[in-house]
């Protein structure tokens, strides 16, 4: 299922970047090239991040050195917000897999903000909710679909189908070894299913990087 985003509506047009442009000390903006670690797992959760332009890659490592996707993040998005429930420490990972513009908010200086300006907080809120609901999402998806739907939602959900406004079709450069991590299959078998997306029309890859078709649906929808 690709479910859409949940938003706040009460505001429609408030932006939330420009918000937190104003809110004084405790905030700046960091430049992150491509591949560079924005934090690391087990570091100190002080800061929430917003991402202004560039995607985010996020990941945990188990104990056994084993690597796993948790998702991937794009403009407009928060991560790293764990500290403000009252985490320690980095669960995981974050990683900047596109050259990004971020927001760095400090921990005081976000949960102040989101007490004083009621429409961040019910967008916050309704991160957290989305967020939470897409890691449901991918629980059942892991538990009942095969490895082709999965990767199918997968690519759906990068190029932003299902979610409010124009889809983002063309997905950045992605590895196969990244998308056998998100959808726990290995990467010969996403080099087969992506030949055969290929082949049916529903995917293309370009100098800009892999175009996704709505046709891809017809995998996701297929019983």
């Amino acid at each position: 299922m690709i479910s859409p985003t949940i938003s706040a509506k009460k505001e429609c047009n408030f932006d939330p970047g420009k918000f937190l442009a104003t809110i004084g000390t405790g905030r700046k903006i960091v430049t992150v090239p491509k591949r560079q670690i924005i934090y690391a797992q087990g570091a100190t959760c002080d800061a929430v991040f917003y991402i202004q332009t560039g995607k985010v890659r996020l990941t945990v490592v188990s104990a056994i050195g084993k690597e796993a996707t948790l998702g991937i993040l794009s403009e407009g998005e928060f991560f790293g917000e764990g500290g403000l429930a009252g985490q320690p420490l980095r669960m995981g990972s974050a990683t900047a897999m596109t050259d990004c513009e971020l927001m760095r908010i400090d921990k005081k200086t976000m949960m102040l903000a989101l007490q004083q300006e009621q429409t961040l907080s019910e967008m916050f809120t309704a991160h957290l909710l989305g967020r939470n609901i897409r890691f449901e999402e991918d629980l059942v998806d892991q538990l009942f679909n095969s490895s082709e739907k999965r990767l199918a939602r997968i690519l759906l959900l990068l190029a932003h189908f299902g979610k409010e406004g124009v889809p983002e079709t063309v997905i950045p450069k992605i590895s196969q070894e990244t998308l056998a991590d998100m959808i726990g299959t290995t990467r010969s078998r996403v080099s087969f299913f992506m030949n055969r997306f290929r082949e049916l029309g529903f995917v293309d890859y370009g100098a800009g990087g892999l175009q996704v078709h709505s046709s891809l649906l017809n995998i996701v929808l297929h019983d």
